[in-house]
């Protein structure tokens, strides 16, 4: 039956959400008892927060009427001071809590990042593999995204990016850790796309959701420390990976406080003000929960090595880049990840997303490769994971 109501001929044309469609392959299969599902499509932690956070939330609940009302709508001013002296402390800059909005996730801050700086037509550049989100927000708005494709390293080229510039650019969008490939780009990098864009007058959008799990040891870039970087940079950050808080959606959005009044006319438009629980939540994490972050990190860490050296050993498989929660994986059949992906479900019980989720429809790279979210499996899941990946015919 036919719709006959109008639509938004950008929002149908979208793409539908991935990891919806992914979960969709499931419906109708049923696997043996000795074959369970191995999920690796989705980076979000499976677990709730640790015990402790949990209970100052719930003491918040029973104890704090403020715990169930609107807050301020650029967040609450604990926490974006808390986030400020974190900020500020590890890149060795000087951020204030002016310079701070708290958002429902980062995919709100990214939403809200984009609508300050891009209106339909614009054009921003996305390095690719993409994060599906990121793209299908652009497209919503009317906004062309302009795939830069990085290299066998998976790392983004500045001087690819000069050359994709155009009139109707206005901003850059890097994702480090990157997701989907786990890619970390190094800090001599992400200064260059800070020069560029700086030169060119364009925004730099830096999305370090997964800065938490950075394999690297102090800052993993200077640009908080040079001068006047809030009028070419707008910071995102989540506090869903690193204290489990995904139910309760608590992002974080840092530039000038002079584009903050636009910002705040966005998260007013959509969201008013974000959950109070969840605020609270993030931070006392922030107060209390350094050392049990930490673990988290070197846990998320080893998988990562156990993953590397469990899918590099299967014959004509590769592993081209791995960080953070994910793998960007080479496999070797001639068929497409796009429908390897389908009948891994149903052959060896494995749920993965393929490479075509994240690229352009006529980029060759994403038939070629599977992306391994591989955070929430521990040393023997990862074994049979590969065990399973060894066993498929392709």
């Amino acid at each position: 039956m036919t719709d006959p109501s109008p639509l938004n001929p950008a929002l149908a044309a979208t793409f539908s959400p991935p990891v919806m469609e992914a979960r969709r392959w499931l419906a109708g299969v049923t696997l043996p008892p000795d074959l369970p599902l191995i999920n690796v499509s989705q980076a979000a932690p499976v677990d709730p927060p640790p015990m402790a956070l949990r209970q100052a939330m719930a003491e918040a609940a029973l104890h704090r009427a403020d715990a169930h009302l609107y807050g301020p709508v650029l967040g609450n001013p604990a926490l974006r001071g808390a986030v400020a002296q974190e900020f500020s402390a590890s890149y060795g800059g000087a951020v204030s809590p002016a310079q701070v909005a708290i958002t429902q996730g980062c995919n709100q801050a990214f939403c809200a990042a984009i609508a300050t700086v891009a209106q339909a037509g614009d054009e921003v550049i996305l390095p690719t593999p993409w994060y599906f989100n990121h793209k299908m927000w652009l497209d919503m708005q009317g906004i062309r995204a302009v795939p830069l494709p990085c290299g066998d390293d998976l790392l983004p080229d500045p001087e690819r990016a000069a050359a994709l510039i155009g009139p109707r650019c206005r901003a850059i969008v890097l994702v480090t850790p990157n997701n989907p490939s786990g890619a970390e780009y190094p800090a001599e990098l992400v200064g260059r796309f800070f020069d560029l864009a700086q030169s060119r007058g364009l925004t730099l959008v830096l999305d370090e959701t997964y800065r938490n799990f950075d394999s690297r040891d102090g800052a993993p870039h200077d640009l908080l420390a040079r001068p006047g970087w809030d009028r070419t940079v707008i910071q995102l950050y989540s506090f869903s990976k690193a204290y489990r808080l995904t139910g309760h959606r608590v992002g974080a959005l840092v530039t000038s406080e002079a584009r903050m009044a636009q910002v705040e006319k966005f998260l007013d438009t959509v969201a008013i003000s974000t959950s109070q629980l969840g605020q609270i939540g993030a931070l006392w994490g922030m107060g209390n929960l350094r050392d049990w972050l930490a673990g988290e990190r070197a846990a998320i860490l080893a998988r990562r090595d156990a993953t590397v050296a469990a899918l590099s050993a299967l014959p004509g498989w590769r592993v081209k880049s791995a960080g953070a929660y994910f793998a960007w994986v080479e496999h070797p059949f001639a068929a497409s990840s796009a429908d390897l992906a389908r009948r891994m479900v149903a052959d060896i019980g494995v749920l993965a997303l393929p490479g075509t989720m994240f690229v352009p429809p006529d980029d060759p790279t994403g038939p070629r490769h599977l992306r391994i979210a591989f955070a929430n499996i521990d040393a023997p899941r990862i074994a049979e994971l590969a065990a399973r990946l060894r066993a498929f015919g392709g």
